[in-house]
């Protein structure tokens, strides 16, 4: 393995020691050597922190982890390992959810997209229930997914599938970065500021269709996970978010 892995995957963790699967982490990385996992313990309360360590000693130079001593949220977890996977002087960085609802194994896949469309400069994962894949999803959850997601699309001006997949993979760039410099206004909908905040800044360097940098894959495979600390309630919270990010980036 190199000095500097081509790929380096943000995990942000909270309350995640008894949802963990290490072995899968392991096994990813034995056969994947080029990508580096930077595990971010959110102020986690349980064992989170010793079992990331733990995971951390099986994965040798493929593992880090990142402590914040309080808990701040998934959104700033996410900031902070983004930042520090910078510095890791990787050509591609993203983040990923600690449960593997969307596993390990679709990570090859978003690589592909970015080394042979130079063109674009994102890759979302999008939770498209075609036949031939595996996406395993609360009908409820789906339906309430599908409405704000119809509202960010409307709000972005854009044709966005599915913002809310916890896979993400950017190019590693200066704009990227930029992306994650200040933290978000928002908490839950911070993957629709995330593009809104691309939308200013291509405006404002005079460049052209946001919609022509970011690619939706549509995930081969993706489960719900029990334990996930979305609710339905925060449906209506999310809604409140998007108005947040109109008034701050796209008025």
């Amino acid at each position: 393995m190199s000095d500097y892995p081509e790929t380096a995957i943000v995990v942000p963790c909270y309350n995640e020691a008894a949802r963990l699967d290490a072995d899968a982490f392991v096994q990813f990385a034995a056969e994947h050597p080029s990508v580096r996992f930077v595990f971010v313990d959110d102020g986690s309360t349980d064992t989170t922190r010793e079992t990331l360590h733990a995971l951390s000693d099986r994965l040798g130079p493929c593992g880090e982890v990142l402590s914040l001593d309080v808990n701040q949220g998934k959104a700033e977890a996410v900031r902070c390992g983004m930042l520090h996977a910078f510095d890791l002087d990787c050509s591609r960085v993203g983040y990923w959810d600690a449960d593997l609802a969307t596993p390990l194994t679709e990570i090859p896949r978003f690589v592909e997209i970015l080394s042979t469309r130079s063109e674009r400069f994102v890759v979302f994962g999008a939770r498209v229930q075609l036949l031939g894949r595996r996406i395993t999803r609360r009908r409820a959850r789906h339906y309430l997914g599908r409405v704000f997601a119809t509202a960010a699309s409307m709000l972005l001006a854009l044709p966005v599938y599915d913002t809310q997949c916890g896979a993400k993979l950017f190019r590693a760039e200066p704009r990227t970065r930029a992306l994650f410099e200040a933290p978000f206004v928002v908490t839950w909908t911070f993957d629709v500021e995330l593009i809104a905040r691309l939308i200013a800044g291509e405006r404002e360097r005079g460049g052209g269709d946001v919609g022509e940098l970011i690619y939706e894959l549509p995930l081969d495979a993706w489960r719900d996970v029990e334990g996930s600390k979305v609710r339905p309630r925060d449906f209506l919270r999310a809604l409140f978010e998007l108005l947040r990010i109109r008034k701050r980036y796209l008025r």
